[in-house]
């Protein structure tokens, strides 16, 4: 049996994104198990049009320059790789209902359920991680 890496993405500045994406990414290229629960500002991660335009942290507008030298993927080319790889996204239904967004403003594939859908991928994980 794999292991199992759960993830809460709460919140939806760039830098949230590449740690969530990253560490999602890693853990499933190496076999293991993963699901996002993206609630709150989190859900910006998955939204079709909000993920393409993710705030810099104030003061960090330099880390532009730096991302675009190392290649780093854009948020929807990291979020397309993890969806490749199988990680399983789960927008929070209290927090949709809450904002009035419906399904079709994310990205396709995505799982909406609430924190009992989350709860039991989390149960039996190796490793949970809140960003």
């Amino acid at each position: 049996m794999s292991e199992k890496v759960a993830i809460i993405a709460s919140n939806g500045g760039l830098f949230d994104a590449y740690k969530v994406f990253n560490i999602a990414t890693a853990a499933a290229s190496m076999d293991q198990e993963v699901a996002i629960f993206f609630t709150f500002e989190g859900l910006n991660l998955i939204h079709k049009e909000a993920n393409k335009q993710l705030p810099m942290p104030e003061g960090k507008e330099h880390f532009a320059e730096g991302f675009a030298k190392a290649n780093v993927p854009s948020i929807p080319d990291i979020l397309a790789m993890a969806q490749e790889l199988g990680v399983k996204l789960i927008g929070c239904q209290m927090t949709m209902d809450v904002m009035g967004l419906g399904e079709e403003v994310f990205v396709d594939g995505i799982e909406v359920g609430g924190a009992v859908t989350f709860l039991q991928f989390a149960k039996d994980a190796d490793v949970t991680l809140t960003f």
